[in-house]
C-alpha cells in the first residue's frame, strides 16, 4: 500500500483528494495535514509521527516551494497541484529531485480534458501566428494567471516564435487591458468570478478564420484520476515530471 499524506487536507481540493485516496485500493491515508484543524499542522509534524511515501500538496502559492524543498530533502515523493511556482523554482526542484532520486510531479492541471486542451493548443500553434489565452476561475483563486495558462503558453511557444504577427503598434489607455504578455507574446487574460471552477480557452486567429479550443471543469472530482496516476508514477519511478501529459 502506498502511504499518502495530503497537505491542505481541509481545503476544497484537499477534501476531494482525501476521498479519492480513501477510495483507492492500493493507497492508504497516512496523514491529513492542514494549519487549520488538521490531524497534523506541518509536514514535519506528520513525518515525525507516521511513514509517508507520497505527499500530495494542494495548499497556497506562498507555501508550496518550501513544502516541496522539505519533501525532497527528506526523501518524501511529492505530487504538486498548487500553482504559483516560478520557472526558476521549478528548475531548482527539478535539480533537487534528480539529485535526491526522489519523485516530484508538478501538474498545473490534473484533468485529462484540460491536458488534451493544452496538447491541442500546442498542435494548432504550428499553423497560426496569432493566439491569446483566456482563463476563468472562481474568485478564491489567489494566483494569476493560472498555472494551466502558463503551462499552455509555454507548450505553445515551442512551436512558434511570435503570436502577435501583423499586429499594429498598441497603446493601452487603461493599463492591463491587453492582459499579460507571456512566452513569445502570447497574451493571457485572467477572469476571477463566483460560479466558475476552472475554465480556459485558447483563441487562434488567421485571415478569415478563428479557432477556439476550450475546456471547462464542472467539479473538482474530475481531477482525481490524474492525481492518483501522478501518485503511482512518482512512487514507482522517483523522477521529476512537469505536466501530467508526460505520463498519460
Amino acid at each position: 500500500m502506498i502511504k499518502i499524506a495530503v497537505c491542505g487536507a481541509n481545503g476544497k481540493m484537499g477534501q476531494e483528494v482525501v476521498n479519492a485516496v480513501n477510495g483507492a485500493e492500493d493507497m492508504t491515508l497516512a496523514a491529513r495535514i492542514d494549519i487549520k484543524d488538521g490531524e497534523f499542522a506541518t509536514i514535519k509534524d506528520a513525518k515525525d509521527s507516521v511513514e509517508i511515501d507520497v505527499l500530495i500538496d494542494f495548499t497556497q502559492p506562498k507555501s508550496i516551494y518550501e513544502n516541496a524543498l522539505y519533501c525532497l530533502n527528506n526523501n518524501i515523493n511529492i505530487v504538486i497541484g498548487t500553482t504559483g511556482l516560478t520557472d526558476e523554482q521549478i528548475d531548482e526542484l527539478k535539480n533537487l529531485s534528480e539529485a535526491a532520486k526522489t519523485g516530484c510531479l508538478i501538474a498545473p492541471n490534473f484533468s485529462t480534458g484540460a491536458v488534451l486542451m493544452m496538447k491541442f493548443a500546442q498542435m494548432a500553434s504550428k499553423y497560426f501566428n496569432n493566439a491569446e489565452i483566456i482563463e476563468l476561475h472562481h474568485n478564491q483563486k489567489k494566483d494569476a494567471p493560472s498555472g494551466t495558462a502558463v503551462k499552455t503558453a509555454l507548450m505553445m511557444s515551442k512551436e512558434n516564435p511570435d503570436f502577435t504577427s501583423g499586429n499594429c503598434p498598441e497603446a493601452e489607455t487603461i493599463e492591463g487591458a491587453r492582459g499579460a504578455a507571456s512566452y513569445n507574446n502570447i497574451h493571457i487574460h485572467s477572469v476571477r468570478m463566483p460560479g466558475y471552477i476552472a475554465s480556459q480557452e485558447v483563441i487562434f486567429g488567421a485571415s478569415g478564420q478563428i479557432l477556439t479550443i476550450r475546456h471547462d471543469s464542472m467539479n473538482r472530482e474530475c481531477y482525481m484520476d490524474g492525481v492518483l496516476r501522478a501518485v503511482r508514477h512518482v512512487y514507482e519511478n522517483k523522477d521529476f515530471i512537469y505536466g501530467l501529459e508526460n505520463i498519460l
